[in-house]
């Protein structure tokens, strides 16, 4: 099996990112892949930018999304994990964590942690 990379921008504390975390471990678990690696990053690879500055509009997300609360110690970062599995595997997985991070569905509503797929 190859090693694949999962990479998501989020706008996340402690206790949001720990979740998101639970959210991949289930995913690959329940399809038989395994986490290999974790890298939560303020940066790009290869790069100047800053996390911040790629996904600032996550930020300006939760602040629509909640008007009037602090942002508390959220900040956007990108989570990127590393699994050993097929490419029919990984696409299952990635399929299930975007429908996960945001259960909702099509309806306007306010998703727990603001996240973009990259």
């Amino acid at each position: 099996m190859r090693t694949r990379s999962l990479r998501f921008g989020l706008y996340a504390d402690e206790q949001g990112l720990a979740w998101v975390r639970e959210l991949v471990v289930e995913a690959a678990g329940s399809r038989s892949a395994r986490v290999v690696g974790e890298t939560v990053a303020d940066t790009l690879p290869g790069s100047e930018l800053s996390t911040a500055d790629v996904y600032d509009i996550l930020a300006e997300q939760w602040a629509w999304e909640h008007p009037g609360q602090s942002s508390g110690a959220r900040e956007a970062v990108e989570l990127r994990v590393h699994l050993a599995c097929s490419l029919r595997t990984w696409r299952a997985i990635r399929k299930a964590l975007i429908k996960a991070l945001c259960p909702e569905g099509m309806a306007p509503h306010a998703c727990r942690v603001p996240w973009i797929a990259a």
